[in-house]
């Protein structure tokens, strides 16, 4: 089994560092890491480099995912954010097992602050408890960290580069529909709080419940983008 970790970036030399590192100490060692660099202006690409990421010009998230996956080896797909934390060495080796347990093609992840305090932590846990609530009837999975085999991947196009908001959900929902999709439970991945602290913990938590409201009733979202992702088509392309 060999896995792609496909990684999203603009200017986030701080946490690619992080995360890349903590990737290459996790005991599962079968896998690569590619990162689909938005053309940063910091040393985002750099580091990637510097610690044996495989580079691919990138663009907002989902743009960013689906030219990673284009290059990928893996029969898994891993995509992750470059501000996602791992708190065990043995996440790769025990999400993976989970995975071929259940028979999943198709696979999210409870998700927690890294940082914040109890509100934060409340917040997250009722986002988890319902994601597993619904489970199978209303898959929803984050592009901080979900699971897919190539098949599914292929199967629905990749991302829906035309959606602006939760394309990360839109992807599961697809995708359950070719594959068996499930929550694994052997680990959570850590996120820090800092687009909530920017955007305003009420307004955002506003905006996203919206957000499911809207996808619920009347599908996926393809109003102007609302990424803080400043991605010019017109960008050169960098070595």
């Amino acid at each position: 089994m060999f896995v792609s970790i496909v990684i999203p970036a603009k200017n986030e030399e701080t946490n690619i560092e992080r995360l890349l590192t903590q990737l290459s100490e996790q005991s599962f060692k079968d896998f690569e890491v590619i990162v689909a660099d938005a053309f940063s202006t910091d040393r985002t690409r750099e580091i990637a480099k510097s610690l044996s990421a495989v580079i691919v010009d990138g663009g907002l998230p989902g743009a960013g995912r689906n030219l990673g996956a284009a290059v990928a080896k893996g029969d898994i797909f891993l995509f992750m954010d470059a501000d996602a934390i791992l708190r065990s060495d043995h996440f790769l080796q025990d999400t993976l097992s989970e995975m071929r347990h259940k028979q999943l093609d198709l696979a999210a992840i409870d998700v927690r602050p890294s940082d914040g305090n109890q509100l934060d932590r409340l917040t997250y846990r009722f986002y988890n408890a319902y994601t597993h609530l619904l489970g199978k009837h209303l898959p929803h999975a984050v592009g901080t960290c979900m699971f897919a085999k190539r098949f599914v991947h292929e199967a629905i196009g990749g991302f829906d580069e035309t959606v602006t908001l939760a394309e990360d959900m839109h992807y599961a929902r697809l995708g359950s529909d070719v594959g068996e999709f499930g929550i694994l439970r052997s680990h959570s991945v850590y996120t820090p709080m800092r687009r909530w602290r920017k955007e305003g913990r009420v307004r955002l938590t506003i905006k996203y419940f919206l957000s499911e409201v809207f996808m619920i009733l009347r599908g996926p979202i393809r109003k102007p983008a609302i990424y803080d992702f400043e991605y010019k088509q017109d960008s050169p392309p960098r070595p």
